[in-house]
């Protein structure tokens, strides 16, 4: 009788804790000068994938309906041809590994982990939570003058993350900060949408901290948008909290500092006299198109673009970026890619690789949006999850326009996909029935009349 009781409690266990705990792995801290390869995160994420395997072998059941294994399943075929094409098998293999985990293996499994909106919901708190523990590592690097090298001062927030991947912490606070703000419009109950509310004004501080103009714009974008989506009335209260937060974070704190200010300048400066920084940036794209040219149904081949470059870069391109602090000496960090993935993915895939990868990533938004719309119709519940998915499809989707994947975050960029897929391909089609029962005996009960078999092998 004692043993049994354990066994009962392990059953309920939600089976997305393994995804969780890929996102809880990305709070340690990463090792100073590493090369930003694979990490805990993505060997966890790998276990993830085949936990997912073992556990529908075990119920014999059907894992993915037609249109999500089409969604999912459409930039195989890219990468098959572009891992082909390049230029040593060990990079095809290294090349085509890292996107099938990205795009395609790491989403399926989340996808399929997630049952109900309980989970959903448990698995966007966790990026909140990671959120606020890398923000908070931010904000002490940038009061104590520990963080990453700007202008000569070690006051950039990079988190755990290091000053080899200043990036890092800019994504996560800003995924943090958009599952907050979706919870907080939602119609949930009133304490966790005041929780919320207080988390994604809380990740403010940190976001600016981190002098990412790119994580600026798309957080920017995305709440915009997310309050768009929540409705007339809930855009105009938020709106109003929003700027009562900003004028106490630079009249109350003092972030509106000279560098802050510089920083969101700059985004507008990229005719007249932009920094190195940005015509580093330019000159990459460039050379990104150049490759298309060359070869523009295959691209030149996976992690091609890093041998290709100079051949097709102007003399405007700079050896390196900058790199120091945060724990690390100074180093001059390679430009490897373009900084922007549709043209990574242009360049190096072809027409037929971003074709697929668009594709894919174009068909989930679609199906995200329609379910949002039928979650306000309340012809299915869950707004605050419709809300966080879309959101986090719409920041990916524009920071795309000025980052690619690399470095220990982008498994969360895989994450995001499946939470994606998940509401667009499963969550959004459930009946206005479809709700959990309270209780694990009642979702037990739920879980156990096949609904989620039907739900995902229609």
């Amino acid at each position: 009788m004692s043993l049994a009781l354990p066994v009962r409690r392990l059953r309920t266990l939600s089976p997305v804790l393994p995804v969780v705990a890929v996102v809880a792995l990305l709070a340690l801290p990463v090792s100073p000068g590493g090369e930003g390869g694979a990490g805990p995160a993505d060997a966890l994420s790998a276990l993830v994938v085949l936990f997912c395997a073992v556990r529908l072998l075990r119920q014999r059941r059907r894992p993915l309906s037609r249109t999500a294994a089409l969604v999912l399943g459409l930039p195989v075929a890219g990468l098959a041809l572009a891992a082909m094409g390049a230029s040593s098998p060990g990079a095809g293999i290294g090349g085509l590994g890292r996107y099938l985990q990205v795009f395609v293996l790491v989403p399926a499994a989340v996808l399929l982990l997630i049952r109900d909106r309980s989970d959903f919901r448990l698995l966007a708190w966790s990026f909140v939570g990671l959120a606020g523990w890398q923000g908070a590592v931010g904000v002490h690097q940038y009061v104590t003058g520990t963080g990453a090298s700007y202008q000569g001062e070690e006051i950039r927030a990079v988190g755990t993350f290091g000053a080899q991947d200043v990036m890092g912490m800019a994504t996560v606070v800003s995924f943090g900060l958009v599952c907050a703000a979706g919870l907080a419009l939602g119609r949930s109950s009133v304490r966790q949408r005041a929780i919320a509310t207080a988390c994604a004004l809380g990740l403010l501080l940190p976001l600016a901290l981190s002098f990412s103009r790119g994580a600026w714009i798309a957080t920017a974008v995305t709440c915009s948008a997310q309050l768009a989506l929540a409705g007339l009335r809930r855009a105009v209260k938020a709106g109003a909290v929003v700027v009562a937060a900003g004028v106490v974070l630079v009249g109350g704190f003092g972030v509106g500092t000279a560098m802050l200010q510089e920083r969101i300048g700059s985004i507008t400066q990229v005719a007249d006299s932009p920094d190195q920084s940005v015509t580093d940036r330019y000159t990459m794209w460039a050379a990104a198109a150049g490759m298309w040219r060359e070869q523009p149904l295959t691209g030149v081949g996976l992690k091609g673009f890093p041998e290709h470059r100079d051949a097709h870069a102007s003399l405007a391109l700079s050896a390196g970026s900058d790199t120091e602090g945060a724990g690390a000496g100074y180093r001059k960090q390679p430009l490897l890619s373009p900084h922007n993935m549709y043209l990574l993915v242009l360049g190096e895939q072809g027409l037929i690789g971003l074709l697929a990868l668009a594709g894919s990533w174009l068909g989930l938004l679609v199906c995200a949006l329609r379910g949002l719309l039928r979650a306000h119709q309340n012809r299915v519940p869950g707004l605050d999850c419709a809300l966080v998915a879309c959101g986090l499809l719409v920041w990916q989707l524009t920071d795309f326009l000025y980052a690619d994947i690399g470095g220990p975050s982008t498994v969360l960029t895989a994450v995001v996909v499946g939470v994606a897929a998940w509401w667009a391909l499963v969550g959004a089609e459930e009946a206005p029935g479809g709700e959990e029962p309270a209780g694990p005996a009642g979702r037990a009960q739920a879980l156990g009349s096949g609904g989620r078999e039907e739900a995902l092998g229609r």
